[in-house]
């Protein structure tokens, strides 16, 4: 098998130095890559990234078919490959893009998973204060959802950027960009009631004392840390639905919409480079607005 390795290790340098992706990013693009180097290994073809054609990369894709990947995963792969080759051609290491004509499988825009603002109070109501970590974790969820932010957002949040005065968190979302998020009343109050009383008494690990969020040892929690704490919470209600973190920050979104904020005011809050990725929530709202007629129109 060709060895790829100094063309990933490159390929890594770029995304994070030139296209300044955070590190889940970047992970996701060189994992990309090296399914396609696994396949090569699977077929024994013995290919250069210039070597490859796109009968390669066609067969590259059936494979991932088969090998039960959704549409939604192939287009991300997809995505990954022709990131790469755009990479290798502007460092001249090819001289063809293979991926010009790779077509992506046609995916439906996917309407996010959301709850109600009664489940999530039915979540954060579960929260065992009396608990070790109750009071963070109380904090941590009313922030993730009354901010609206991602989860790594969430986990990399600095005491140094909470703006108690002005009410406000300043967040440094994808592509180190940074924005200013209003901080609501119920998720300051949390907030500074763990900061003041349970944050004090953690013992502090060297490097993680500007970290809001920590864990008993005194250093950042880690995202997989976070799913954990909303699964435990989910079991423990009994709520019949896929929760993740990102479904607070969709249910943050969609109640805005809901509620008349406008569409500009959201993308703000929310990061999002593109308008276009915040209209999905107008499909939600319209969704919303049909079943609320529906259910309480005489001629419904």
């Amino acid at each position: 098998m060709a060895d790829w390795s100094s063309y990933i290790k490159g390929f890594k340098a770029y995304l994070q130095l030139e296209r300044s992706l955070s590190g889940n990013s970047v992970e996701a693009y060189i994992h990309d890559v090296m399914k396609l180097t696994q396949f090569f290994d699977a077929s024994s073809l013995n290919l250069q990234p210039a070597q490859v054609e796109l009968k390669h990369l066609q067969d590259f894709l059936r494979w991932i078919t088969e090998m039960g990947m959704t549409a939604r995963t192939q287009a991300r792969v997809i995505s990954g490959m022709k990131g790469f080759y755009k990479y290798l051609l502007l460092e001249n290491l090819v001289r063809t893009d293979p991926t010009e004509m790779l077509e992506s499988p046609k995916i439906g825009r996917k309407l996010p998973s959301t709850m109600s603002i009664q489940e999530i109070d039915l979540l954060l109501n579960a929260i065992d204060l009396s608990k070790t970590g109750g009071e963070r974790n109380r904090a941590m969820l009313e922030t993730l959802y009354g901010c609206g932010l991602r989860v790594t957002e969430l986990v990399e949040l600095k005491i140094s950027c909470i703006y108690f005065n002005e009410g406000f968190l300043k967040i440094i979302g994808k592509g180190n960009k940074e924005r200013l998020v209003p901080l609501g009343s119920v998720a300051q109050k949390r907030l500074t009631s763990y900061l003041e009383f349970v944050r004090p008494h953690i013992p502090l690990k060297k490097g993680f004392e500007d970290f809001v969020f920590l864990n008993r040892r005194g250093s950042k929690l880690t995202r997989v840390m976070i799913f954990t704490i909303i699964k435990d919470l989910i079991k423990k209600t009994g709520l019949k639905k896929n929760v993740s973190p990102h479904t607070f920050r969709h249910s943050f979104a969609t109640h805005l919409v809901e509620g008349g904020a406008d569409l500009r005011a959201v993308q703000e809050m929310l990061g999002h480079e593109s308008i276009t990725t915040t209209e999905i929530y107008t499909h939600l709202d319209r969704e919303y607005l049909r079943s609320t007629i529906l259910q309480y129109h005489p001629r419904g």
